[in-house]
């Protein structure tokens, strides 16, 4: 019986002195009481100010309450883990505030014949109209600029990390850097000069597809060259040591265990060019009536939608642009999850 005593008491004393659920729970009543007295002597106001001020003082609460009862070590454990989540929830709020609220406003006016009538024919005050136009225009250039980035892409991934060595791939390494930080009215401009100006083929849907393949392309280059290198170089190896040659070991071996990374990489170049207005303001012109045809005349999208309906000031257009917006989200997060579940099925099927 003394040995287990003494036993537990070794422990107790090997832990040290600890936090009570009840002392903890009034601390941070207590940081938020001070708090809400604090607001109302003074001139700081609003939720959102509550909320980081409220946050601020808990944490503080938290680490002095902890540093007198607990000791130094633990306090500053508990202090940098409150500041986790305190940025958790900080990175979080504005991201579902900006989905609840596209969300809320959007979702009244997002209706069948919204999604399946054009704006042909509807007046600046009229409250018809619909986004089908808008739509057939944003997958057609977003699937043409997938297909022309992300081939390109893998091919310039590949070369760096399989193949180039030396002051070519770091030239080449370097330059999609640079590419990453362009602007995307800088890539508008750029085929806007190219090709509906020098080489005389007008607004299309094509011409706006080239403008976001040049977005799109550092990012997908970027993204797989880390995933490709993540491949354990045993796999190589062992392909090789059976006599698989290097082309064959790349597409068998290395690109299949990338896929995955790979796919997220190319969905993160996707959600980045499917919400691009200004490239397409110089390169597609916008259209509000249904043009099927990406390579020849002016077309529409969900983002030139949005800007020209937000422009005209009226409650009708607005709630049309929060209509679209929330439908461009939805073709995003569509996107995502058929990629993924593309991606999965896969790699079952190669186990």
């Amino acid at each position: 019986m003394s040995a287990t005593l003494t036993t537990s008491d070794a422990a107790v004393a090997l832990r040290g002195r600890r936090l009570s659920p009840a002392l903890l729970a009034g601390t941070i009543a207590a940081a938020l009481v001070v708090t809400a007295v604090l607001f109302l002597l003074t001139p700081l106001g609003g939720r959102v100010g509550f909320l980081m001020v409220g946050a601020l003082m808990v944490g503080a609460a938290v680490a002095a309450v902890s540093w007198r009862v607990e000791g130094r070590r633990k306090a500053v454990n508990r202090m940098v883990t409150v500041g986790t989540y305190i940025s958790m929830v900080v990175a979080l709020v504005p991201l579902v505030a900006v989905l609840g609220y596209t969300f809320v406003r959007g979702f009244k006016r997002l209706t069948p014949a919204f999604l399946t009538h054009s704006m042909a024919n509807v007046g600046p005050l009229d409250a018809g109209g619909g986004i089908y136009h808008a739509i057939i225009g944003t997958l057609e250039e977003v699937l043409l600029a997938t297909l022309l980035a992300v081939p390109i892409g893998l091919l310039v991934t590949i070369y760096i990390t399989e193949y180039g060595r030396g002051q070519l791939a770091s030239a080449i390494r370097f330059f999609i850097d640079v590419m990453t930080g362009i602007p995307s009215i800088v890539a508008g401009l750029f085929i806007f000069a190219f090709w509906v100006l020098a080489l005389h083929r007008g607004f299309s849907g094509f011409a706006a597809a080239l403008a976001l393949a040049v977005l799109m392309l550092p990012v997908v280059v970027r993204s797989s060259e880390e995933m490709i290198r993540l491949v354990p170089s045993s796999l190589r190896e062992a392909s090789y040591a059976l006599g698989v040659p290097k082309w064959r070991t790349i597409l068998s071996i290395v690109l299949p265990t990338a896929a995955t990374g790979i796919t997220t990489g190319v969905m993160l170049a996707v959600a980045r060019v499917t919400g691009e207005t200004a490239p397409l303001l110089l390169t597609a012109g916008g259209n509000t009536f249904i043009h099927v045809n990406p390579f020849s005349g002016i077309q529409g999208a969900l983002p030139l939608f949005v800007f020209d309906q937000t422009s005209r000031g009226i409650d009708a257009a607005v709630d049309r642009a929060w209509a679209a917006a929330l439908t461009l989200i939805f073709i995003v997060m569509a996107l995502y999850i058929a990629a993924r579940l593309l991606t999965r099925r896969n790699a079952l099927a190669r186990r």
